[in-house]
């Protein structure tokens, strides 16, 4: 694409796509303008004052104060703005730049606190005891962890710590990325989108009173029940770092790429969107035992920089493939849901359900990033 851009210009871009296989006009000019651009600024955050700003300006607190508010024992936690009372309360957390994970899914039929790490960092302790307490009421709290060796070791630490002065905890970990283990290993596998059904599922069930032993059967039936893949197309720059996390060629897609860069299954040419779908609908399907007259949700995810123009293309298909497989879609959801920075790729995520799981996916909920 470079070589095209520079024999044509940065304004004729069908001819620029006439030069790049497998790309629309509106696909080159979005990847020249967010990633190859030599005059993008990609170094380091040297201005401290101006790095703390750029945090405040995109911080969702700011403009959903009604929903949630940052803890007043501890800046780095996320919790309801206002505290539900006889519940089991949901917490989960993780490191920053997965927008709008983790903080965008505080609210009710959702979790009643997160801690948020620095980019890609898992949170401290302190910040998951932080957590854990401002979401207890008395009911005890279930902690739902993406299966991340910092994040896991630091929640099992701060579970320890509060059951020790009295709040019981159960732990789910989310372990959908069907890339990164096989179905025998599976709890090694990373959780990365599909931890949202779990936070939704989870976060219904909980706003009806029930015990934390019973949440946490029907968290863990969810998760269970959730496979993800994703495609990466090219990577993101840490701030801190100045860097991208992979280096991956113009022409090229990594299936199964982590969303922090980890490798995936396998890196390949770029090829039809369908082609691509179909591969990874597959995968899918094949691990998750789906058979005809099952029900399921699907959801498909923007990395970061992937635009719905292209995301509603890989649903098309999606929705082709389980027709053809007569499987029930309920419902669709499409959009940013769990992302990288501004990493372009996308992953498809499916949850099969059954009469209790739809029930709670369905149920209501009011958080920014969840329309029911």
């Amino acid at each position: 694409m470079r070589v095209a851009v520079k024999e044509h210009g940065e304004k004729n871009w069908k001819a620029i796509a006439d030069c790049v296989p497998g790309r629309t006009d509106s696909q080159c000019l979005h990847r020249w303008t967010k990633v190859l651009n030599p005059q993008i600024k990609k170094g380091l955050w040297k201005n401290n004052n101006l790095w703390k700003l750029y945090q405040k300006a995109c911080t969702p607190i700011e403009w959903h104060k009604e929903i949630f508010t940052l803890a007043k024992d501890n800046n780095r936690v996320v919790m309801r703005a206002k505290k539900a009372s006889n519940k089991v309360g949901i917490v989960t957390g993780g490191g920053s730049g997965h927008l709008p994970v983790f903080t965008g899914y505080v609210g009710k039929g959702f979790l009643d606190a997160c801690a948020i790490g620095s980019v890609f960092a898992s949170p401290s302790v302190e910040q998951m005891v932080s957590a854990i307490k401002n979401a207890d009421n008395g009911n005890g709290v279930l902690c739902i962890i993406g299966n991340y060796g910092g994040d896991v070791m630091n929640f099992e630490m701060a579970c320890e710590m509060v059951e020790a002065e009295g709040i019981k905890t159960k732990k789910v970990i989310v372990a959908d990325d069907i890339a990164s283990a096989s179905e025998a290993e599976k709890e090694k596998r990373r959780g990365i989108a599909g931890m949202i059904f779990v936070f939704k599922v989870a976060g219904a069930i909980a706003e009806t009173g029930v015990s934390l032993e019973d949440v946490f059967k029907t968290a863990t039936e969810a998760n269970n029940n959730i496979r993800t893949l994703g495609v990466a197309v090219s990577p993101c720059i840490l701030p801190e770092a100045g860097k991208p996390t992979f280096e991956i060629s113009d022409d090229e897609i990594e299936i199964g790429m982590g969303i922090h860069g980890e490798p995936g299954i396998k890196r390949e040419k770029l090829k039809p969107a369908n082609d691509l779908v179909d591969d990874l609908y597959n995968r899918i399907i094949e691990d998750s035992k789906l058979t005809s007259n099952d029900n399921i949700v699907v959801m498909i995810n923007s990395l970061g920089a992937t635009p719905l123009e292209e995301l509603y293309i890989v649903s098309k298909r999606v929705n082709e493939n389980l027709s053809n497989s007569k499987i029930k879609n309920i419902k669709t959801y499409v959009g940013r849901y769990a992302t990288s920075m501004e990493m372009a790729g996308m992953s498809i995520t499916t949850l099969k359900l059954n009469d209790n799981l739809k029930k709670y996916l369905l149920a209501e909920s009011k958080c920014p990033f969840w329309n029911n």
